[in-house]
Formats: C-alpha cells, structure tokens, sequence
C-alpha cells in the first residue's frame, strides 16, 4: 500500500463521515461558546437582577412636593388666557378683517368653468385645514372682450351662493390687489 492508497482511504472515510452526518440530520459542531450561561443559568441572574431593581425602585423617597404636583398638575392660568384671547380675536370681526390672508388663489388666465372648479376646490381645501381668511385673484379684466371683467363677476357670484364664504371685500391697496383682487372670510 502505497501513500497514494493512504490517502484515498482517508478521503472516502471522510465522505462517509459527512454523509451519515446529513442523513441523520444532527451537526457534531456546538455553536456554543467556551464558558457561555446555561438557559437556566440566565434566567436567574435575569430573575435577580429585576428583583434588585426592585427593591432599589422601592427604597426611593421622594419629595413631598413633587409626589403632590405628579398626582394633582398644575395649572397654566397665563396660558388658558391666551387661549382665550386668541379665539376672542378669531371670531372678532375687525381682528379678521385686518388680518393678512393666510391663501391665495390665482385665476388669470382660465376659463369661467376651470376658475369655478378651482374656486371651489380651493375653499374647500381652506376649510379643511382651518384657515380664516383668503384672497382670491381674478384680475381688473383689461384684457376681456366685451364690457364687464368675467372672472370678477364670477368670484363675487360664488361667495354669494357658498355658504362656506362670508364678508368679503377688496384690498385696500393697489399692491396688495385692489379691486383685482377679493378677500373672503370663511366661516
């Protein structure tokens, strides 16, 4: 028997190693670390550890004081009328009036129909995120065939059937819009 024979031997004793290995479905190799905690051995130092925790949780005093403002609260007087003040001011006619529109749709440049179906998406959309106050733009009407501004005339038409619309108004000044521009208050 020479070495080459030897060696062969090995190999096939080897394949056979591995192969009876997977039939039976277990790996000889232990994943296990050197030294590593049993399952039981965890679960007690996990079971005296919380009951140190415990206990050290429950040695604790506390301030008399702050045990009395955990269960009871305190109350922010300066804040409850602030509070107040501002729904004062959001229902106050003049504070809305005054106030700077917090939207604004521009309408140059459509179509009666498209403007309406824009208007519309557009109020309903401010009243869904709570706005107060809007302006619309729709133009002086220089550039319109005929007599009358057509965008003007249908945005004063909407806010007078939309009972989502209520006091509306032109700015007061050309660069804020004047009259090619309209203010509405929503409800």
């Amino acid at each position: 028997m020479d070495m080459g024979d030897i060696l062969n031997q090995w190999d096939s004793m080897q394949s056979d190693k591995v192969r009876k290995q997977k039939e039976s479905g277990k790996n000889t190799v232990s994943h296990k670390k050197a030294n590593a905690p049993t399952a039981e051995e965890k679960a007690l130092a996990a079971e005296k550890d919380f009951e140190a925790k415990l206990r050290a949780e429950n040695s604790k005093t506390i301030n008399p004081m702050e045990l009395w403002l955990r269960r009871y609260g305190t109350i922010d007087k300066d804040k409850i009328l602030e509070e107040q003040q501002e729904r004062s001011n959001q229902t106050d006619r003049n504070y809305l009036i005054n106030m700077a529109p917090e939207a604004r749709l521009d309408l140059h440049g459509l179509h009666q129909n498209e403007a309406e179906e824009r208007l519309n998406y557009f109020i309903t959309d401010c009243k869904r995120r709570g706005l107060r106050k809007v302006i619309i733009i729709h133009g002086k009407g220089i550039h319109t065939t005929g007599t009358d501004p057509v965008l003007g005339e249908l945005v004063r038409r909407f806010i007078e059937r939309d009972k989502r619309c209520g006091t509306s108004g032109h700015p007061k000044t050309k660069a804020e819009g004047g009259t090619g521009a309209t203010w509405v208050i929503l409800k």
